[in-house]
């Protein structure tokens, strides 16, 4: 698979996912600012990625600053950190990663580093927490790989695969070790309308990795498990609540509803740090509004009326009484 982000010598380097499947383009970020324009446009995106590529900024930026006394280069670092959590209001790894940084540079101060030590502490942190997605989504397919049933018909949705990680991906992850041990049959990715992370991301996936898949429009989903037999519905999370209310892609309530009417066990797929303890149910998750151009209009063609109102709710929130399991990489 392609590297979703590295870090290459002063540089942040992600594959630019608007392009993808047709174009392999890599994005080089140079400054903290285009770290965080990076997040906010969808060059890279997906919960774990976000988190990794908003700390990589933070190093990035702070690798560059002139600052020699702490307090200026707090000052500085603190902007940047401003910078970062404006781009996304959703996914809580962002914010999660954003406060590693910030306690790294704490204890750093606390041991009175020069700014050249703190800039190497920070670079180190933000490696870390690369390196640290990456075993996660290693465990989280260990863990989730022993949910999946002999013979699966697996329906995703969205996009979290490794283009959504550091590493091998967390829902795709599952179904990936599925696969490996024999037990998935087929995948069927819904499109993921208006931005189609599924039909461009999770199947190009799931087809490099030679995983029998077909793609559904995301209205086809209640039909295929009326007719069809699925066994598992398997997705990812931007932010899963105290109570375990379940917040990803808009469109995963839905097959939520689906899956409990058809007797379908529904798996929530994510990392430990996106649980958010500090949200005490999914009512109070924000969730992010994007531009309507992504709706009315598709990669730049019209495809609705002039002037045409549209809403594009970015995300929605499943009640934690649909949720059969949530996997992450410290379990079931």
């Amino acid at each position: 698979m392609l590297p979703t982000i590295a870090w290459e010598d002063d540089a942040v380097v992600m594959v630019d996912q608007r392009k993808l499947p047709a174009t392999e383009v890599y994005v080089r970020c140079t400054t903290a600012n285009e770290v965080a324009r990076a997040i906010k446009t969808m060059v890279i995106r997906g919960a774990p990625a976000i988190g990794v590529a908003a700390a990589m900024g933070v190093a990035l930026g702070m690798g560059r600053s002139k600052a020699t006394g702490t307090k200026q280069f707090a000052v500085e670092f603190q902007k940047l950190c401003d910078a970062m959590a404006a781009t996304r209001p959703t996914a809580v790894n962002l914010f999660w990663a954003i406060e590693r940084m910030k306690h790294a540079l704490a204890e750093g101060v606390r041991a009175g580093e020069s700014a050249d030590q703190l800039k190497a502490r920070l670079k180190a942190e933000a490696l870390a927490i690369e390196a640290g997605d990456v075993e996660s989504c290693r465990a989280i397919g260990r863990h989730g790989g022993v949910l999946v049933p002999d013979g699966a018909r697996v329906l995703t949705h969205c996009n979290a695969g490794a283009l959504a990680t550091a590493g091998i991906g967390t829902a795709v992850g599952m179904i990936r070790a599925g696969w490996l041990a024999g037990k998935v049959k087929h995948v069927y990715p819904c499109e993921t309308r208006p931005y189609l992370q599924g039909a461009r991301l999770t199947l190009w996936e799931l087809m490099e990795a030679g995983i029998p898949s077909t793609l559904i429009t995301d209205n086809m989903a209640a039909h295929l498990m009326k007719t069809r037999k699925i066994d598992a519905v398997i997705v990812g999370s931007d932010r899963i609540a105290a109570n375990a209310d379940v917040c990803n892609k808009i469109g995963t309530y839905g097959l939520a509803i689906h899956a409990k009417h058809h007797g379908i066990p529904f798996f929530v797929v994510a990392p430990s740090t996106t649980v958010d303890f500090s949200t005490k149910n999914g009512d109070l998750i924000p969730i992010e509004e994007r531009s309507i151009k992504e709706v009315v209009e598709i990669f730049g063609v019209k495809i609705a009326p002039k002037d045409a109102k549209a809403h594009h709710f970015g995300f929605d929130v499943t009640p934690h009484a649909l949720v059969t399991a949530i996997v992450t990489e410290k379990g079931v």
